[in-house]
């Protein structure tokens, strides 16, 4: 789902609100998880899931084309777990 599709969604079972407010929504909330995620902070959404950063280490990697040893540098990546309601739809849904 791409963020036009869903402002359309949204905008469809919203009545009295234009594409245009439900766009300005959110992109406010997409800017704050952004903005939070930046400071550090966790973001929980319950029956969701949560959203955090992970630290991950610098380490060597071997480059598979050439076999070369390669100096990857250490970086925050982004770390999401769902929420058992959330997995519980999932899972149902696939039974």
């Amino acid at each position: 789902m791409t963020r036009s599709v869903l402002i359309e969604k949204v905008t469809e079972r919203l009545e009295g609100l234009t594409k245009k407010q439900v766009e300005t929504i959110i992109n406010t909330i997409f800017d704050g998880m952004k903005d939070a995620l930046a400071r550090g902070e966790k973001i929980e959404i319950r029956g969701f899931g949560n959203f955090r950063l992970k630290q991950r280490n610098a380490k060597t990697a071997r480059n598979p084309r050439t076999g070369e040893k390669v100096q990857v540098p250490a970086k925050q990546v982004l770390h999401f777990k769902v929420g058992k309601p959330f997995h519980n739809a999932l899972n149902s849904a696939n039974e």
